[in-house]
């Protein structure tokens, strides 16, 4: 009987309100405090401190540069930001892989993927 009642009377309080409240604090907590990436909307709000521009232009700005980055490797360009590093393009070449869970070898066509070379001013900064 003491088993039964133990954990009845430790799931019911655990499944009702603690868990909402117990979930909403940890995940902004833990969104804030210990958060290693950076959104786009963070990067907005530094470039609008860092400049004269209001939010929607530094928004506008950020937007631009991105699209622009992402047009010139769509071209096959590479884009070389001083301080950051390199974005470039590599071919890869055709070859076989194994399906998850069938093991059926399969041919893994060629394709293209983008690389990041990271500039060494930044390496010996870190």
């Amino acid at each position: 009987m003491a088993k039964s009642t133990k954990p009845a009377a430790a799931k019911a309080p655990a499944k009702a309100a603690p868990k909402a409240a117990v979930k909403a604090p940890a995940k902004s907590a833990s969104a804030s405090d210990k958060s290693e990436k950076i959104a786009k909307t963070q990067i907005i709000d530094m470039v609008a401190d860092k400049t004269t521009l209001n939010k929607k232009q530094a928004g506008e700005a950020v937007a631009s540069m991105l699209d622009v980055v992402v047009e010139a490797l769509k071209g096959g360009k590479s884009v070389g930001l001083p301080g950051l590093g390199t974005f470039s393009v590599a071919k890869t070449a055709a070859r076989q892989g194994v399906r998850p869970g069938t093991s059926e070898k399969i041919t893994i066509p060629a394709g293209k993927k983008v690389r990041f070379k990271v500039a060494s001013t930044l390496k010996t900064g870190l």
